[in-house]
């Protein structure tokens, strides 16, 4: 155990951090002005658009940055300290150089690049995305005949749903006008754009998204007394973050292939302008994959481009976190199974958090810092069918695919097309 003097000081380190890296919201100061889009439309979607961003001073939360970070110690919880400190300088210097080569060395520096190995070393997430698009080229994909409702319907639902999973402490569920991504949620809120429409799928999705992990690892993150950090939304818990937010999607079977199509896709065009393409040309491709949706192609190269260079060669990097940390929390919460250590799973959802922490989360938690999650999904609230479904998964590792694979192509190969 540690002294209560020693708690803290490292809660008193948390906190003046928290104070910090609240005020910096990337998105925010990334935003374009729907005026780009209008004109980007006027001249026929040929003509690379201009954008400029408000001036952004961090020079004053640098020097606070360093500041905290001259009175930090050598201890476990230091090091960890001194980890978010590092993402929060970074993240202040990314948002001021926009516009600029440098935006997106930083942007990788927080949230990677497509062609970053995982730690197996050999595989990266951008080969996900390309063997997810293979597959789906020029093959038959079932149609579902689903209905479409307004967003005023889809507000209603998820209210009810967030309401029955938090009770006093569920969010605002609200519609906006200015929202590019169909939804988006804090510990307060959940917001939808309101020109969108959603089916029962994708309901369900940004259910299991946005309430039951971005609201609810919120919620548990400023439930913790001594270090409200892990409450803050930052770069260095993105990937974490979304990963589980995907993983949770794809548990709970609400992930379909279009939502599965964007996110590949969005990984490809990221690759596409790190090599040198440009707005126009990464548009295109959008175009081409979404089948012409005009709005829907935009919105993705917008958020390819945002805060970098709009003639390709520096992207924001961001989406990649969506397969990237899927793959990762996948592979952690398989090992978690295999290795019998299914009790540190709950941890990751005591706050905001990096699963690369969660060594030192648990030893906060056992010396009395971190607390654990009071919110936590259904799948892992009882873990009945993750555990199945990891069991499941590991033992299909240990198949030789290539053999199984040639032997069923041959039987569908004598078999009539239906």
């Amino acid at each position: 155990m540690i002294s209560n003097a020693e708690k803290q000081r490292i809660s008193g380190l948390s906190h003046e951090l928290h104070s910090i890296i609240r005020k910096v919201s990337i998105l925010k100061y990334l935003r374009w002005d729907h005026e780009v889009k209008d004109n980007f439309f006027k001249n026929n979607a040929r003509m690379l658009p201009k954008v400029s961003y408000a001036a952004f001073d961090g020079k004053a939360m640098l020097q606070q940055l360093q500041a905290l970070e001259n009175k930090i110690q050598d201890s476990i919880f230091d090091d960890w300290l001194k980890k978010h400190v590092q993402v929060a300088k970074t993240t202040i210097n990314m948002l001021s150089l926009v516009g600029t080569e440098n935006f997106s060395h930083c942007s990788v520096e927080l949230y990677g690049e497509p062609s970053q190995l995982l730690h197996d070393q050999e595989t990266t997430s951008l080969s996900l995305a390309e063997k997810f698009n293979s597959l789906l080229e020029g093959r038959y994909v079932p149609s579902i005949n689903a209905e479409y409702v307004s967003s005023s319907v889809a507000k209603s639902e998820i209210k009810r749903r967030a309401k029955q999973m938090f009770g006093a402490d569920s969010p605002k569920v609200q519609l906006s006008e200015t929202l590019s991504s169909n939804a988006s949620a804090s510990v307060s809120r959940i917001r939808l754009r309101k020109s969108a429409q959603f089916t029962q799928r994708s309901i369900e999705q940004l259910i299991q998204h946005e309430a039951s992990i971005h609201v609810a690892t919120a919620l548990n993150g400023k439930a913790q007394t001594f270090l409200p950090t892990l409450g803050a939304s930052h770069a260095g818990t993105t990937k974490t973050q979304e990963g589980l937010a995907v993983f949770a999607e794809f548990i709970t079977g609400t992930m379909g292939i279009n939502r599965m199509r964007r996110l590949s896709d969005r990984m490809i065009g990221i690759q596409m302008s790190m090599d040198g393409a440009d707005f126009v040309e990464v548009y295109q491709y959008f175009l081409e994959q979404t089948e012409g949706n005009e709005d829907q192609s935009y919105e993705n190269t917008q958020r390819v481009f945002r805060g970098g260079v709009i003639s390709g060669g520096a992207p924001f990097t961001k989406d990649i976190v969506y397969l990237d940390g899927l793959v990762r929390v996948h592979n952690f919460l398989r090992v978690a199974v295999a290795a019998n250590r299914a009790d540190c799973i709950p941890m990751l959802f005591c706050g905001k958090l990096d699963l690369d922490d969660i060594v030192v989360i648990g030893e906060m938690h056992r010396v009395g810092l971190c607390q654990k999650p009071k919110y936590l999904p259904s799948w892992v609230a009882d873990m009945g069918f993750l555990f199945s479904y990891m069991a499941y998964s590991s033992f299909l590792n240990q198949v030789d695919l290539e053999r199984v694979s040639k032997h069923y192509e041959d039987v569908l190969a004598n078999m009539p097309k239906m």
